[in-house]
């Protein structure tokens, strides 16, 4: 079995990891009150997703009683 002759140094197993580094999550606009979320999200403020009520939230629905 192989067996490395010599350890290898911190600045070449980081090179190695160079590409496991973390993305931001992409945000987009909310069509129907401009605020920015995650993609595939219902929007928390106004509780629609991709142009439909999903969550009514608890202003509207109190608006409506």
């Amino acid at each position: 079995m192989a067996v490395p002759k010599r350890k290898h140094s911190n600045s070449r197993t980081n090179k190695r990891r160079a590409h496991h580094g973390l993305t931001a999550k992409s945000l987009t606009i909310c069509a129907k009150c401009s605020t920015s979320i995650p993609t595939h999200v219902v929007c928390p403020t106004c509780g629609y997703y991709m142009g439909r009520v999903v969550t009514p939230i608890k202003d509207e629905m109190e608006a409506q009683s």
